[in-house]
């Protein structure tokens, strides 16, 4: 499976992912206390939804732009408000029309205190995220392997803080790596907050790399998923996971009113549904 961000971006994967980190970051920054930010697969920060890649998947259309035109009921809408606030700003500047990835979702929200760490192993990436980001004194990127990051920079000294793990899932052996360098990383914090995102291709393996985790003992671990549609083995991604490690004690609750709003907006046919599972106890 191929999944660059610049084809993708704005789809529905990215609506599920995005809403549900804002929710993560604004809870971890309720305290003074400073955070990091690790992001494994950093991307470029931007992206055009007007590029090439993006207007030949069409994918954006189906995704932010549905949730963009959709009128959403409270307590729904004040969840969602401070997301696509910022999406809405970024898309409608005059310089830099761009629709917000991951990093520069977690750049906007973060205080001056908090810091960043991106890890983007491709050359070219890197460079267009360097360029996107701007100066910023919080953040470094890396031009490193996200797993190599986790290695390197979990823990962090700030003790607090959201690892997100978004590999591409280009080889085959992706759920096994996800596996392996997650649990390397806990084994050194297992206080932090991780985010796992995971494609729901083969839902067995995340069935697999749930049982693993749940073997390896993690504790307080939350599984959450949305599908668009019923899934086709031969089809392109209609459905994706968050694997969720110490998440805020609010957010299964939040999840509860969020994903059967946003599986209504993005449903493109019979079998879109939602799941939340408490994993593993408190």
């Amino acid at each position: 499976m191929n999944y660059r961000h610049a084809f993708h971006a704005g789809n529905f994967a990215d609506v599920f992912k995005h809403a549900l980190l804002t929710r993560i970051l604004l809870y971890l920054l309720r305290k003074d206390a400073p955070i990091r930010f690790i992001d494994t697969h950093a991307g470029i920060g931007f992206y055009d939804l007007n590029s090439p890649q993006a207007l030949r998947s069409g994918e954006a259309q189906q995704g932010i732009q549905r949730i963009l035109a959709t009128s959403f009921e409270a307590p729904v809408a004040g969840l969602l408000q401070p997301w696509l606030d910022y999406v809405r700003q970024s898309l409608n500047k005059v310089d830099m029309a761009f629709y917000p990835g991951s990093p520069a979702l977690a750049a906007h929200f973060l205080r001056s205190q908090d810091r960043m760490i991106l890890c983007e192993l491709h050359r070219e990436d890197r460079a267009q995220l360097v360029g996107n980001m701007g100066r910023d004194a919080r953040l470094k990127v890396i031009e490193m392997d996200g797993y190599m990051g986790l290695k390197a920079f979990v823990p962090p000294q700030e003790r607090r803080g959201l690892v997100l793990i978004d590999p591409p899932f280009e080889q085959g052996d992706e759920f096994e790596n996800l596996a392996k360098g997650f649990l390397a990383a806990y084994a050194r914090w297992p206080t932090g907050t991780y985010a796992l995102w995971y494609p729901l291709k083969h839902p067995a393996k995340a069935d697999q790399l749930t049982d693993h985790l749940k073997v390896n003992e993690v504790k307080r671990l939350l599984r959450i998923e949305l599908d668009i549609c019923a899934w086709h083995k031969e089809g392109p991604l209609t459905g994706c996971g968050f694997l969720l490690v110490n998440p805020p004690h609010i957010l299964a609750q939040e999840a509860q009113m969020l994903l059967p709003a946003l599986t209504q907006a993005l449903a493109i046919g019979p079998g879109a549904d939602w799941r939340i599972g408490q994993v593993t106890g408190e």
